[in-house]
């Protein structure tokens, strides 16, 4: 079954609707869908090597437009969408948490958690909760965001058909170690924040 989701997915490489997949992926789950963008970008980037980079530009720049509009919840719809994401999440705690990091650290959290697994949306709504500048936010983002994805993308862009026989041997224990990332990303919020 996850072979039949890989391969559905590099279909999307193929068809006029990939790239606007991809911005759609970048752009929810910056605000509020639990599956990063990577998953998409890279199976787009094996499928056409040469168009990684082009990519990981709409993948930036769908994560920062997603990041925006999590901010805008927080900034504007705290009560009403801002607090049932975070609940849906159950990381309440950890919002509580990052509210006291960002007046410690300031744009550094946001740093921090757009180049890493730490789950993006709790990081924009709360970014937005907390009237962070919003101009430092987007050139914050734009630069950890970009640097994450550019950096896959240009690996795939240098090793592409070594990369894309590699994943297409290992999948199923690259799918399970994707996941326990995604998890592990959700832990270290609680945990650590």
């Amino acid at each position: 079954m996850l072979k039949r989701l890989y391969d559905w997915v590099l279909h999307w490489a193929e068809t006029p609707y990939g790239v606007w997949a991809l911005l759609v992926l970048a752009f929810s789950e910056s605000s509020f869908f639990p599956i990063p963008p990577d998953v998409l970008l890279i199976a787009l980037a094996i499928s056409i090597p040469r168009k990684s980079l082009n990519y990981a530009l709409v993948c930036t720049a769908g994560s920062v437009a997603g990041g925006a509009f999590g901010y805008f919840l927080g900034l504007k719809l705290m009560e009403s969408v801002g607090i049932p994401i975070i609940n849906f999440y159950g990381a309440m705690e950890q919002y509580e948490k990052l509210k006291i990091l960002y007046h410690q650290y300031d744009v550094w959290v946001v740093a921090t958690a757009g180049f890493t697994i730490i789950p993006y949306k709790l990081i924009t709504i709360t970014a937005g909760a907390v009237n962070l500048d919003f101009s430092n936010f987007i050139i914050t983002s734009a630069a950890s965001r970009a640097a994450r994805f550019f950096l896959v993308a240009a690996l795939i862009f240098r090793y592409g058909e070594p990369i894309k026989a590699f994943i297409e041997k290992y999948f199923n224990i690259l799918s399970v170690l994707f996941i326990i990332l995604l998890v592990g990303g959700f832990l270290l919020i609680k945990f650590f924040f």
